[in-house]
């Protein structure tokens, strides 16, 4: 697309959003058809793949020993990444994560672990000295907007997929049983990004609609509806009159994609 044929994209966006319409037919709180397919990785000890709209984002869990922390010695530990693969986006680039995949696996993290989604306390082996680790990858594997939300779902179905190894300590070592059993689980939050273009707060913005806006915040809500975790995104602001009106927003549109990921 040429920058003119660019601009006058971007022209049209902003005046739709003036007139509380989107060019996508969408409403400014309207939150696009998504689908999740779980256990999609056979090799992994749990998986999810989802659909946002045409966004598309992969999540491998994997489960491995190792050590605990120095500071939490009895818990379990988890551990997020996240990849931009190149064919996802014209402007993704092979090589180390940089700064935008580094912020999406932070958001995603913070939202599992403030909310104590996973029982650490349950992945401890042997204290001080052996626990689970839990890996969660996210492969970004088509942009269309809105990577953070659809990570985030994507990345707790994953955990609910996720099967650990039964075992037992026989005279001081970890002898693996056979079965599996599944991750144990407190919670399962839900994520929702609220954009602002041009003083209006939208819900799920897409890719055009990124390129444009000022600025973003995404609230992680838990089972019982509170906030636990907030991020703020983009080089605008927002007013404290905003925020309240983001966080209600996001709160009445996570009780709605809850009903319909029936966690």
């Amino acid at each position: 697309m040429s920058s003119l044929l660019t601009r006058v994209k971007l022209k049209q966006i902003e005046k739709a959003i003036e007139e509380e319409k989107r060019i996508d037919q969408r409403t400014l709180s309207d939150y696009r058809i998504f689908t999740i397919e779980q256990g999609v990785i056979q090799k992994a000890e749990g998986s999810a793949k989802i659909f946002l709209g045409k966004t598309e984002v992969l999540v491998g869990i994997k489960v491995e020993k190792g050590t605990p922390y120095p500071d939490t010695p009895n818990n379990g530990v988890m551990t997020v990444n996240a990849e931009l693969v190149p064919l996802a986006s014209s402007k993704f680039e092979p090589g180390p994560p940089g700064e935008q995949a580094i912020e999406l696996a932070r958001i995603v993290d913070r939202g599992i672990r403030e909310s104590e989604a996973i029982d650490t306390e349950k992945l401890c082996i042997v204290p001080g000295k052996q626990v689970f680790i839990v890996f969660v990858d996210i492969y970004v594997l088509n942009h269309d907007g809105n990577l953070i939300d659809a990570s985030a779902m994507a990345a707790v179905s994953a955990l609910m997929n996720t099967k650990m190894p039964n075992y037992e300590i026989v005279d001081d070592e970890i002898v693996i049983k056979q079965g599996y059993s599944p991750l144990p689980l407190k919670d399962h939050p839900v994520t929702v990004t609220i954009g602002k273009i041009n003083d209006k707060l939208i819900v799920d913005p897409g890719l055009e609609e990124e390129e444009v806006m000022d600025s973003r915040i995404s609230i992680a809500f838990t089972d019982d509806g509170r906030i636990c975790a907030m991020q703020k995104g983009g080089s605008g602001y927002f007013t404290t009159k905003q925020v309240s009106e983001a966080m209600k927003l996001a709160q009445s549109t996570a009780e709605t994609q809850r009903k319909k990921l029936k966690w």
